[in-house]
């Protein structure tokens, strides 16, 4: 019998997961501030977060201790009660934004599956039973449920799973004249991500979210947000509807939420909430005592004017060094996203060889993300020290020069 003891190796994956990811070949084993260290002792820079997750870095004090202290008073008891956390939690969430009801769910995809029920539920409630049009857009990404993978704008990940849920729609990605043709009075909610991440790293221009804002109060719809992953302070901003000016209805957030605990929320009016009752959606763990804590002090750290203000001078800083590095070698198109969400298209004839690039990356000690085939991907902590992006990016563009150069 396997002991805790005996030696993993990345062969082991592919004996005992379901082969849905395809990881690195290297294993971390330890993470501190923007470093990560694998099974072999290994260093690399950190600029994935955990796809925008780890928005404090590894093992940050402050979580570190509030884990210990929660994990030896109170893990779990079921929404049969409430807790402490989950109320400071949720007050926290209200107080700093436009929400006034909050609900607790352990990812990204619960939370948008959660707001997706919901709009419909309101709009069957107070409107009509007939007005369930969804409408998304191509290249949006919001969870891996049967619902949110098909509201998602990219069939690659919805395909193959039998019928799909009906009255979805998608239209092109920062064109409100495609969103006017579709629009009409049987729809019940415009789903959108302010900063498109999986799609390539794209933010909405302001005026197609104010359009969006306009088209939805002129058709009784609801604007749902999506700010898994370019919420709490990924913008620069603590929310990016802050950074444009436009309140939705609904809001998701995730990822940075719990600064790597498992945790998401669904934020809301009183108006819209009041629709649901006890009974009309649930989640055995969503808003579990562990979690909340740990993401209360993530909250309280993230929403500082410290923090937030640091975001865009580590984005320039990130910029500085992409555009260099992408002068020398000819790499990007174009760079582009918000705060330290940043996405780098590679040019013409490089196109399509982001996995490339990310896997020479690690070689080299370094953590990168793709977005699709072109884009290279940047996310990490919020907290991040200048000498960490230095070197990094010293790391990443000895990367460059062995796949540009073959």
């Amino acid at each position: 019998m396997a002991t805790q003891q005996d030696a993993v190796t990345r062969a082991n994956f592919d004996e005992v997961i379901l082969p849905i990811y395809a990881p690195a070949e290297f294993i971390p084993v330890k993470g501190k501030g923007s470093r990560v260290w694998d099974q072999q002792g290994k260093e690399y820079v950190d600029f994935a977060g955990g796809i925008a997750v780890t928005a404090l870095g590894h093992c940050h004090p402050a979580l570190v201790e509030t884990l210990k202290t929660q994990g030896e008073t109170l893990w779990h008891i079921s929404n049969v009660f409430t807790n402490e956390p989950a109320l400071r939690l949720a007050r926290k969430l209200i107080d700093a934004t436009f929400a006034e009801r909050v609900v607790f769910m352990n990812s990204g995809t619960e939370a948008n599956e959660t707001a997706f029920k919901l709009a419909r539920f309101y709009a069957s409630t107070r409107h009509s039973p007939y007005k369930t049009k969804i409408i998304a857009f191509h290249n949006s990404f919001h969870g891996r449920s049967l619902f949110t993978v098909t509201v998602g704008g990219q069939p690659k990940y919805s395909d193959g799973f039998g019928p799909k849920p009906a009255d979805i729609i998608h239209v092109p990605f920062n064109d409100l004249h495609a969103v006017k043709a579709v629009m009409d009075d049987h729809t019940c909610a415009v789903v959108v991500e302010p900063i498109q991440g999986e799609g390539g790293v794209t933010a909405a221009t302001p005026e197609f979210l104010q359009g969006l804002r306009e088209l939805c109060d002129q058709h009784n719809a609801l604007l749902v947000f999506d700010e898994v992953q370019c919420g709490m302070g990924r913008s620069g901003d603590l929310f990016a509807y802050m950074h444009y000016g436009v309140t939705p209805d609904i809001l998701t957030s995730a990822k940075a939420l719990g600064g790597g605990f498992p945790i998401s929320a669904m934020l809301t009016t009183n108006e819209i909430a009041s629709v649901f009752h006890a009974g009309s959606h649930g989640s055995t763990y969503g808003g579990n005592p562990l979690a909340c804590a740990v993401a209360g002090t993530a909250f309280d750290i993230i929403n500082t004017p410290e923090v937030l203000n640091g975001v865009n001078a580590r984005r320039q800083l990130f910029v500085k060094h992409l555009q260099q590095i992408g002068e020398k070698y000819q790499l990007f198109s174009e760079i582009r996203g918000m705060g330290l969400l940043v996405g780098a298209e590679l040019a013409a004839p490089l196109k399509g060889r982001a996995r490339d690039f990310l896997y020479a990356a690690a070689d080299a000690g370094v953590m990168v993300l793709n977005a699709g085939p072109d884009v290279m991907r940047f996310a990490p902590s919020l907290v991040i020290d200048e000498q960490d992006i230095d070197e990094g990016m010293r790391r990443f563009a000895s990367a460059v020069e062995k796949v540009v150069n073959g």
